[in-house]
């Protein structure tokens, strides 16, 4: 007898991938952490291989979980449809993932929300934050469902989202440098767009520049500046950072282009209401 890939198991599958974990997806749908690790290991009887597997004190999945993940959302897709056409089911519910890389997050992402709340009622919402390359590599495995990132795209599917304004800012108690003195930089460890054109803008300008702050995350960068360590490039979307000004005695800086991915088999126009939310706030720039 052919094996069956059953439906319940896969979206517990699916939820482990969206939720970050077993745990996590246990509690999302209402279910104990052993029957999400039975639903596990039903899908791996049917396909004859390992799904997960540990990495360190949490799970990844192994390449056929990541295969099996991909070819799960479009069969729970085309399942839903089906009962939906047969007039046993509703359309479009789920949770909407979106992912988004740190810089204005704060302002990005609730005009994200509404926008996805009025045009997906049925639908939840939830967010991941991290680096562009970390969103493409969900966006590809089908783990996220639209991102907005800066950087370099990575294919001809992403599509421009608008561009984000850029500013350096300060402590108000902070002065340039005299004498010539390298100007002190705050900034996101490397890979980082807008560390590039900071440092790359100051350099044309001919002056000089010393990196004394390196931060994983965005808090650890506007901690630093409040801190009077030196300057910092930042998103300017609406008013400034707590405890920190603008500073109009550097080089200004062109906005950045945002660029808007979906996966595959996104909800219908998911791209289209998340770019004209994201524009829309752009343009407003309250």
């Amino acid at each position: 007898m052919a094996e069956v890939l059953d439906i319940a198991a896969l979206r517990t599958f699916t939820s482990i991938a969206d939720c970050g974990g077993f745990h996590r997806a246990a509690a999302a749908i209402g279910l104990s952490q052993s029957a999400v690790s039975q639903h596990v290991r039903r899908l791996e009887k049917a396909v004859g291989r390992p799904l997960v597997e540990r990495d360190g004190r949490g799970m990844r999945f192994t390449p056929q979980g990541e295969t099996l993940l991909s070819e799960a959302r479009k069969i729970l897709a085309a399942h839903d449809e089906a009962l939906f056409r047969l007039g046993r089911g509703e359309r479009e519910t789920g949770t909407i993932v979106v992912g988004s890389t740190e810089h204005a997050a704060d302002r990005i992402l609730p005009a994200i929300t509404g926008a996805l709340q009025e045009r997906y009622p049925a639908y939840g919402v939830r967010f991941r934050l991290d680096r562009s390359g970390r969103l493409n590599d969900g966006l590809d495995r089908g783990s996220i469902d639209v991102a907005v990132f800066l950087g370099d795209a990575r294919d001809r599917e992403s599509a421009p989202a608008g561009a984000l304004p850029l500013s350096w800012f300060s402590a108000p108690s902070w002065r340039m440098p005299a004498g010539g003195a390298p100007i002190p930089v705050v900034v996101i460890d490397n890979p980082c767009t807008i560390r590039r054109r900071a440092l790359e803008t100051l350099a044309d300008h001919g002056l000089p520049a010393e990196v004394v702050v390196e931060a994983a995350y965005l808090a650890g960068v506007t901690n630093a500046i409040r801190g009077g360590l030196g300057v910092g490039l930042l998103a300017d979307v609406g008013p400034p950072p707590e405890g920190l000004e603008r500073r109009d005695d550097l080089p200004p800086v062109p906005p950045e282009l945002l660029h808007l991915r979906t996966r595959v088999d996104a909800p219908a126009r998911l791209a289209e209401v998340t770019a004209a939310a994201v524009r829309e706030l752009l343009a407003t720039r309250v």
